[in-house]
């Protein structure tokens, strides 16, 4: 295994008084986090392993074990990189792991997932958004927000426009909001076009001069990672943020510095910023981050250990029960009531809308329910 996929295996604390399963197995439950140490989402990785290792302490009540079995989690970097990641994935379920979690990026979702249905292997992917996704198989789950949400959440803000347009790189990502604004404002009348950046560009006032040009209502931008500054740079410096109404996704906090002075012209759809709510396992989850921030992609792996205790609590070592455990499943997490839709595995949550006020500083303007933003059921594929 090269220094790109060192693994490094912990022993958590799990609960006191969990459901003990009776399947008869024993020794430690191994858990495999296959996720971004590096790459380009590497800040989105660091920040799911760090919800992950919050909820797992917070879903088993600090003890380390669920009944008298110790939980191992190995966590393995695949630097986004989908031919890593299935290496990985191959080798751990080769080792008897019974259940993965992680896939930052969708692109590595989409690869890992086919291996759960063929392996009979738990899945709880991690941020990657892509709706592909969802009912992709039955041992896929996710535990963060899909593309679908953030759109519902955006359809808030069309008002009397028809005419949108959709500004995102060209990937499994990209092409998943590019489906999911189609579907939803399309389908309410909308004419929607879309204008597929390539992920390695890195000067953005072609494709600024190629919005104005468009004259739309409404562009949805869907950005990540490390060339996020220059994009908006380029929209502002040509003039596409005072042209139209721009929305977009609230990214890291460490993004927000990166809108520039356009920032405060934006309308944000949110999946989550520190303090969106406030309860039990928000609380638990900011004692546990090094400064008490939390930030985008915590909740995230708060809620995949929340998953995975939750389906190992109910049998440690036969699948399909976990998984019919975690069909239906409805937990309070970080960001509120979420519930695991048990046709499609879809995970139903709340969204958030807000408005920069400053470089470091957001403010709340809505909540979207987590029915309102609920994607539509989405037939299960294997």
């Amino acid at each position: 295994m090269t220094s790109a996929l060192a693994a490094v295996t912990l022993s958590l604390a799990a609960c006191g008084s969990p459901q003990a399963a009776t399947d008869g197995g024993s020794g430690p439950l191994k858990v495999g986090i296959v996720y971004s140490q590096s790459g380009p989402l590497a800040t989105y990785g660091a920040q799911y392993a760090e919800g992950f290792k919050a909820g797992l302490a917070h879903a088993t009540g600090g003890t380390g074990r669920i009944g008298d079995r110790a939980v191992e989690v190995t966590y393995i970097d695949d630097a986004g990189d989908p031919v890593k990641a299935v290496s990985a994935a191959k080798d751990l379920i080769g080792k008897g792991y019974r259940v993965l979690g992680g896939s930052t990026s969708s692109g590595v979702a989409l690869q890992v997932a086919p291996l759960a249905a063929e392996n009979k292997v738990l899945f709880v992917s991690g941020p990657a958004a892509t709706d592909g996704l969802t009912g992709l198989n039955r041992y896929t789950f996710r535990s963060g927000r899909q593309s679908y949400q953030d759109v519902r959440t955006a359809e808030t803000f069309l008002g009397d426009g028809r005419k949108v347009l959709v500004f995102a790189p060209d990937s499994a990502f990209g092409k998943s909001n590019v489906d999911a604004v189609t579907a939803v404002l399309g389908g309410a009348g909308a004419e929607v076009t879309d204008i597929a950046v390539p992920a390695n560009a890195t000067d953005f006032t072609p494709f600024a001069s190629q919005i104005k040009a468009a004259a739309p209502d409404l562009v949805f931008v869907a950005w990540a990672g490390a060339t996020a500054g220059a994009m908006w740079q380029a929209l502002d410096q040509q003039g596409v943020l005072t042209s139209t109404k721009v929305v977009t996704g609230l990214d890291i906090r460490a993004s927000w510095a990166g809108f520039g002075a356009g920032g405060t012209k934006l309308n944000l759809l949110a999946h989550y910023f520190d303090g969106a709510a406030d309860n039990a396992a928000y609380q638990a989850l900011k004692a546990a981050v090094p400064g008490g921030k939390t930030d985008l992609f915590h909740p995230d792996g708060f809620a995949a250990a929340q998953m995975i205790v939750h389906a190992l609590q109910s049998s440690p070592d036969d699948v399909d029960k976990m998984v019919t455990a975690l069909e239906g499943y409805a937990f309070d997490s970080v960001k509120g009531r979420l519930t695991v839709r048990a046709e499609d595995h879809a995970l139903l949550q709340p969204m958030f809308q807000a408005k920069l006020t400053g470089p470091d500083a957001v403010t709340a303007t809505g909540t979207v329910s987590a029915d309102d933003a609920a994607p539509p059921t989405a037939a299960m594929k294997g």
